[in-house]
């Protein structure tokens, strides 16, 4: 099955979250590659924008407040509601958009993408009632290991080139340039490792105590069983409370950056890292999209098992209860993440940083 070639004005709507948006971005130049001379956008909430703000393959990122839009609904506003979907409906529809694609599949993704008045609406997985509101609905293959798998099942669908289909991410030239005097403060200069540990959900969450003596044992020669690189944490200002704790534990400055760096400042940190390791969370995608060295750490989720990169690797034991995703069974053991060991994380970091090495030495 083909999109119509002679669409010309092409919405993609994936409002959320960031590991979500960093995963089909990979459609972004599959699609251009289709559609050279198309007018393409992306639909997001405004936290998520500046995601796509940069890409080269977007003609316009428009933002879709949905909180606010809650927030109206949930005050019984209806007027002052009413009022803003009409504002909304009328910028959308101003966009003329004849092909729309809903990548969430959610009530809250396909009601922008019906109000566009597009002709053809493709969504992806619909579900909540929302393929009523869509034209068509494809469906992705549940048994498909790779990363960004949906996403990818969507592009064959649609006959786009997978060549081209490819995640991700561009910080733009100002969050590049504010990294070095970052890196110059904090004396790294030989590189660094990135650990991502945080997330909404503590199922998804490795063990503070354990993220500290990682750090520790990462920090010693490579002689000595680490990788002799300095550690730092990333995450967003609602984590400084762990971060604080894991770097007390660890006795080293490691929270420095967890809630100073905006996301582009962050995405942009992770471009140049040595190594990011990190459980399921945006920011340890985002290592994969910048095609550095990166482990992840999965246990009640597991996206993907396939990387597609040899630098990247994933870490998963699973258990007849896996992946229990928001219903965890294990009352708060969280078994699945702690079959994940330190000596383990080691060493698959050691063989990330060593091939990464051999890769890049000059013959």
């Amino acid at each position: 099955m083909r999109a119509d070639r002679a669409a010309q004005r092409i919405l993609l709507v994936r409002l959320s979250a960031i590991g979500d948006i960093v995963f089909a971005s990979a459609l972004i130049d599959a699609l251009r590659a289709a559609y050279p001379q198309a007018y393409l956008a992306w639909l997001v909430q405004p936290g998520c924008a500046p995601l796509l703000a940069h890409h080269p393959g977007l003609d316009a990122v428009i933002e879709w407040p949905h909180a606010h839009v809650r927030e109206l609904a949930a005050a019984r506003r209806f007027v002052a509601l009413g009022r803003e979907l009409v504002r909304l409906t009328k910028q959308l529809r101003g966009e003329r958009f004849d092909l729309v694609v809903d990548l969430q599949g959610l009530l809250k993704s396909a009601v922008p993408a019906r109000l566009t008045g597009a002709a053809r609406r493709i969504g992806l997985d619909s579900r909540e009632g929302s393929r009523l509101l869509m034209t068509q609905v494809l469906q992705s293959r549940r048994d498909d290991r790779r990363i960004g798998s949906e996403y990818r099942a969507l592009a064959e669908a649609l006959g786009l080139p997978l060549d081209k289909f490819v995640m991700r991410v561009h910080p733009g030239s100002e969050a590049r340039g504010h990294v070095e005097p970052l890196l110059q403060q904090a004396g790294f200069t030989q590189g660094f490792v990135l650990c991502c540990p945080f997330t909404t959900r503590p199922q998804k969450h490795w063990f503070e105590e354990r993220w500290a003596e990682l750090a520790q044992r990462l920090r010693r020669p490579v002689g000595q069983g680490g990788v002799g690189l300095p550690v730092r944490l990333l995450g967003a200002p609602g984590d400084r409370a762990a971060a604080a704790r894991i770097a007390q534990l660890a006795e080293a400055p490691l929270d420095a950056w967890v809630g100073e760096t905006s996301l582009l400042l962050a995405a942009a940190l992770i471009e140049r890292a040595s190594l990011l390791i990190g459980v399921d969370t945006g920011l340890s995608h985002m290592g994969i999209a910048a095609r550095i060295p990166t482990l992840l750490l999965f246990g009640s989720t597991r996206p993907y098992l396939e990387t597609g990169h040899a630098n990247a690797r994933v870490l998963y034991h699973a258990r007849d209860c896996s992946p229990c995703r928001r219903h965890p069974s294990c009352a708060g053991r969280f078994d699945c993440m702690r079959d994940i060991d330190i000596d383990q994380v080691l060493t698959a970091a050691g063989d990330l940083v060593k091939s990464s090495a051999a890769v890049s030495r000059p013959a």
